[in-house]
């Protein structure tokens, strides 16, 4: 007879309501082909994306469920036919097709990706799909970036070498008082910093002033050159992630941070979030989430939240973006040391309903795989102790 453990395993990894902890908006049908749809799974761009990654294991297993999801027959499941269908059906019938299977309880979401805003579903959208309301994740670069357009727009002064410091008093104020703000909005679940794909997670535990007033002028002259703000200046995108750790250690609101695994605008030596253990040291009142599994960087992951109270890992992004073997060897990393209360999960889906999915359906089993014992008899024996736990509780 089947174990009574597995039993309850299976329950839990299959059917067990989930919180997705960090995904991004749908887009709007207006724009359902805004993107090329391998980016359901590769985070590839260009040639690399739409002749490369369609031979990746990550896009014939991809393949394989879309198409079993869609209905369609043996001889009519390759890519291009998974792309034929999904095409062919009603956008509001394809979200719906998508979303309920994955079982998902909640969503946060991040809504500051690529001017997602025009693009996008508002993130309350996607209430329609989850037993409860979703809540917003703040990405702090997108908040900056916008407020210093602003303050481009209204300032009376001209900013050079001799004015600089006044316009960084005045946007480091703004820019705290709009955190403090979001801190007290309960819809905001939490807050994010993408610095990984910016200046790196080297970020710096303090900083000297005339180092970001030059930082900060760099930014201005590029705004004033090109008519738009990317902060990538290492000082001042330093500077603001510092305010927002502060902040957020006050009113106990997390902070997420990109970690490994992401297109080639990274560094890639730059993504470890080993970089961040000073950083870790010094806001010990911050709760720290390190997305991505950090992949390749994983043990460098799960070391940092077995040693440090206020350290979360979150292993979403890998589904479907890796293998199977390869997924199940993540999961077990990060089993090898990270405490289970500890230990996050989210989908990182992006743009296309089917992310959702594939990241729900594809976790769930390699979750069962992996703490069944197929992969792990030591975790199996854990599971035959009447103390243990169904881990992955999640703290934040």
């Amino acid at each position: 007879m089947f174990p009574t453990y597995y039993r309850q395993l299976a329950r839990a990894a299959f059917a067990f309501p989930a919180i997705d902890d960090h995904a991004h908006p749908i887009l709007t049908e207006q724009h359902r082909d805004a993107f090329p749809f391998e980016g359901v799974y590769s985070e590839a761009v260009g040639e690399a994306l739409t002749d490369d990654s369609v031979y990746t294991l990550a896009c014939y297993r991809s393949t394989f469920q879309l198409a079993k999801l869609f209905g369609l027959k043996s001889g009519e499941n390759d890519w291009e036919a998974v792309k034929k269908k999904r095409a062919s059906l009603d956008y509001a019938q394809l979200c719906k097709i998508c979303m309920q299977p994955s079982g998902i309880q909640c969503i946060l979401i991040d809504d500051g990706l690529c001017g997602d805003h025009d693009l996008a579903e508002g993130y309350r959208w996607h209430d329609q799909f989850t037993f409860s309301p979703t809540k917003k994740i703040v990405r702090i670069e997108a908040e900056a970036e916008n407020m210093l357009i602003d303050l481009a727009r209204s300032i009376p002064y001209e900013v050079d070498s001799s004015t600089v410091s006044k316009l960084l008093v005045t946007f480091s104020h703004d820019f705290e008082a709009r955190i403090v703000t979001c801190a007290h909005d309960n819809e905001v679940a939490a807050f994010k910093s993408i610095a990984c794909y910016r200046t790196g997670l080297d970020i710096s535990t303090s900083g000297a002033k005339e180092d970001v007033e030059n930082s900060l002028l760099e930014a201005w002259t590029q705004y004033k050159e090109a008519g738009g703000f990317r902060l990538k200046h290492k000082a001042l995108n330093d500077h603001l992630v510092r305010i927002v750790l502060r902040t957020a250690g006050q009113y106990k609101k997390p902070v997420q941070f990109h970690t490994g695994l992401g297109d080639n605008d990274i560094t890639l030596t730059k993504s470890s979030p080993a970089h961040m253990q000073p950083l870790i040291k010094v806001f010990p009142e911050t709760t720290f989430v390190l997305l991505h599994s950090g992949y390749p960087y994983t043990r460098d992951a799960g070391y940092l939240t077995a040693v440090y109270n206020n350290v979360c890992l979150d292993f979403g992004q890998i589904f479907p973006r890796l293998s199977a073997d390869g997924q199940r060897a993540v999961v077990k990393q990060i089993l090898e040391l990270s405490p289970t209360n500890k230990i996050l999960w989210s989908t990182d889906g992006c743009w296309w309903p089917e992310t959702y999915y594939l990241g729900s359906v594809q976790s769930r089993q390699v979750l069962y795989d992996v703490i069944a014992g197929k992969h792990s008899t030591t975790i199996t024996l854990m599971l035959r102790t009447r103390s243990s736990r169904i881990p992955f509780a999640g703290k934040s």
